[in-house]
Formats: C-alpha cells, sequence, structure tokens
C-alpha cells in the first residue's frame, strides 16, 4: 500500500510539471500575450459605380471595434473606415478604381491593433468609359415620331427603353420653346410619350438616355452624344369634324350607295365599297366643291387616298377660296373655259397632281407657298389611273396647315 501512494504522488508531480511547461511553451508561441480576435465582418453588400464601389455591411455589436480597413489589389491598396459612433450600418464607398472586376478583404480592427478574421467581397464589377460607350440612346418610334396640333402642342413618341444588362433611368430632351429659350424636359423610363406645350416651330429637337447598370447603381451613366428627333413639322392636322359637302351646278356627287362623308371619316388606308366616295357618272374632267367648317390661313399640305381597286384619280387639282358666295362657277369641269373662270372667280390652284402608281395608297402633297385665306376646297378630277372616264372614287381627304 505504501509504494502505491508514491507511485500515485510521483505521477502527480510530472503532470503539474508538464502542464506548466506546455504552458510556458504555449506563451513562447504567441510571444507571451493572448490572442483577441475583434467580432468579424458579415453579410457584406456592394453597389457599383463610375470608377467606384460602395461597400456596406452590418455594425458589428463588438463595442472594441475602432475601426475598419479594406484591402483590394492583394493588399496593395487600403481605405480605413474609422468608427467614431455607434451605428447601425457601416457604409464606404472606395474610389480611384479602373473599370474592372475586383475582389476586396476588410478586417475589424481594436484600438489595440487586434484584427479580426478576414471577410472577402468578390466579383464587384466597376464600370466606366467602356460600359458608358455601349450605351445607345432610346429610339423614337420612326413609324410616328409625333402628332401636333393647332394650338401647338406637341407630342413626342418613343418606344420601350432597352432593359438588357441595363436600367433606363430617363430620357433628357432639349428644344427650343417660343421665347427663343433652350429647355430640357425628362421622359421618364416607364413613359413613351412627352407633351410639349411651348415648342418654337421648326427648332430642332435632341435627346440623350441615361442608364445604371444591372438594377442599382451609385452613379448614372449617361449616353457620350445627344441625338437628333425626327424633324418636326409645323402643321397641324385641321379638324375633319368641321367638314361640310356642298351641292352646286355642274358638281358630281356621291352615287352608287356611297357618301360624301366617306371622304372624312378618319379610314387608314384604301378602303373597300361601299366605304368610299363613288362619283355619279360624268365626262372627265368633273369636280366637286366641299367646306372646312372656317377660315384656315396657312393650308400646306394634303392627303388623298384612293379606292382599294379601281377609278382612283391619278391627275387632279386642287383649288381654294375663302368665300363662296360671290365666286359660283356656271361651267361644268370639261368645259375648256373652266379654268379660267375659276380664277376670274376668286379661285385659286393650290396643287395640279400627277400620280405614277395606281392611285389607291395615301398620297402626301404640298400645296403652293403662302396660300391665300381657304375655307372652301374644290377637287377637279382629270383622269384616272384605270383609264375610267366617268367615275372617280376615293377613300379619305386630309389637310393640314401651318402653325
Amino acid at each position: 500500500m505504501k509504494n502505491i501512494k508514491f507511485i500515485v504522488l510521483g505521477l502527480l508531480t510530472i503532470a503539474i510539471y508538464s502542464c506548466k511547461k506546455s504552458e510556458t511553451k504555449f506563451r513562447d508561441f504567441f510571444d507571451g500575450h493572448e490572442i483577441v480576435y475583434p467580432g468579424a465582418v458579415s453579410d457584406v453588400s456592394f453597389t457599383s459605380g463610375h470608377l467606384r464601389a460602395e461597400l456596406k455591411w452590418p455594425s458589428s455589436p463588438d463595442p472594441s471595434i475602432t475601426k475598419y480597413v479594406v484591402y483590394w489589389n492583394n493588399k496593395a491598396d487600403s481605405q480605413v473606415v474609422n468608427i467614431t459612433e455607434k451605428q447601425d450600418t457601416i457604409k464606404t464607398i472606395v474610389s480611384g478604381l479602373q473599370e474592372y472586376v475586383y475582389s476586396f478583404t476588410i478586417y475589424a480592427f481594436d484600438k489595440d491593433g487586434n484584427k479580426s478574421i478576414p471577410k472577402e467581397v468578390n466579383n464587384v464589377k466597376v464600370y466606366g468609359d467602356l460600359f458608358t460607350k455601349s450605351l445607345s440612346n432610346r429610339n423614337y418610334d420612326v413609324t410616328n415620331p409625333y402628332s401636333i396640333d393647332k394650338n401647338g402642342v406637341l407630342t413626342l413618341y418613343f418606344i420601350s427603353p432597352d432593359t438588357i444588362n441595363v436600367t433606363n433611368v430617363g430620357t433628357t430632351v432639349r428644344y427650343t420653346n417660343q421665347q427663343g429659350n433652350i429647355v430640357e424636359k425628362n421622359l421618364p423610363a416607364g413613359s413613351n410619350t412627352l407633351v410639349i406645350t411651348d415648342y418654337k416651330a421648326e427648332t430642332a429637337i435632341n435627346y440623350r438616355s441615361s442608364y445604371i447598370p444591372g438594377r442599382q447603381s451609385i452613379d448614372t451613366f449617361f449616353v457620350p452624344e445627344y441625338s437628333s428627333f425626327a424633324q418636326i413639322d409645323p402643321y397641324y392636322a385641321i379638324d375633319k369634324s368641321l367638314f361640310r359637302s356642298m351641292s352646286l351646278p355642274n358638281e358630281v356627287y356621291a352615287d352608287f350607295g356611297t357618301s360624301f362623308e366617306k371622304l372624312w371619316d378618319g379610314s387608314i388606308g384604301p378602303q373597300s365599297y361601299p366605304n368610299i366616295f363613288h362619283t355619279n357618272s360624268v365626262d372627265m374632267p368633273h369636280f366637286f366643291t366641299f367646306d372646312l367648317g372656317q377660315v384656315y390661313n396657312g393650308l400646306g399640305k394634303m392627303e388623298e387616298t384612293g379606292r382599294d381597286c379601281c377609278h382612283n384619280p391619278d391627275q387632279f387639282e386642287v383649288w381654294g377660296i375663302a368665300d363662296i358666295n360671290s365666286s359660283h362657277t356656271s361651267l361644268p369641269g370639261n368645259n375648256a373655259g373652266w379654268k379660267d373662270e375659276m380664277i376670274a372667280n376668286g379661285w385659286t390652284l393650290l396643287a395640279d397632281i400627277t400620280r405614277n402608281d395606281d392611285g389607291s395608297a395615301p398620297y402626301k402633297f404640298n400645296l403652293i407657298s403662302n396660300p391665300p385665306p381657304v375655307r372652301y376646297i374644290r377637287i377637279r378630277v382629270k383622269h384616272t389611273a384605270n383609264g375610267n372616264t366617268v367615275n372617280s372614287n376615293i377613300s379619305e381627304l386630309t389637310l393640314w396647315n401651318k402653325l
């Protein structure tokens, strides 16, 4: 029994000595200092910009942290984020970067210089001039770029913006107002139309779009150059609801179950019978007259659309006058003296048209420059595309007045 006691005592002595020796070696390994790790950074998010990036992460609950250090370029570059007060979120913007995909490493430090374990943030794409040069301005609707009313209110029409890898922020439209000043208006990304109420006629309109990469960015990127909008023709379509037919001597009239009103019912493109104006049978040239409903001082354009098949005018004249009460003519349209009588009674020849097609498609043409005031329009049909000599067909007539 005595020998057993000596053995146990010996083992305890050895164990205590071994522990003291191991602890000394541990202190020697860490240079006699205890290792302290401040609370590590977590849940880092980033937002790119123009040659810079914003990093953001929740503030650590560790009260000992006095700063964070962000490293990049294999720790060749760094940025210190000092903590001077309690905050829920830590944010920092790293500037002076290149157009490149970066990796960042973030450490937390306490006042004694102890640092946390690192937090890596990878695939941070930074944008610059190459990205900017890849952008293009939003397109306007080339098939219907604008409309303008009699009050000069201009509406511009755009198509939806490109959203592949980018987000359109808006489009700046630059124009000249009626006072001669340059004005800028913003077309939001979600809108395809922009209304301008003070546009100065016959001046240029330019526009430039802006974007952000992806869905979020700390910077907005602008297309380097403005684009030119379609040239604005300073004419508005006059109100067809005021048009009225007339029944005057020697004129043709609507026949075969058609009506005069089909000439201004707003139809688009060549129409089929009976949705047309079909004259009665009178040898050509023959003519008809209609009332615009009010006097216009700047009629400058007209469009004529034929029928979808036949009897379409391909040679015709357009005449105008402001007051018809003392300007009636007595000769039929196929009389050799008809034109002289028209001029003698105050009518003005606004256009003498020859079409080189089948006469069916919409055909827009200019009237004379500096026209007189006009309220009444007279159309004299001289020839049809298919050679019919007694009947003419028209689907629609449209006129424009200058602002």
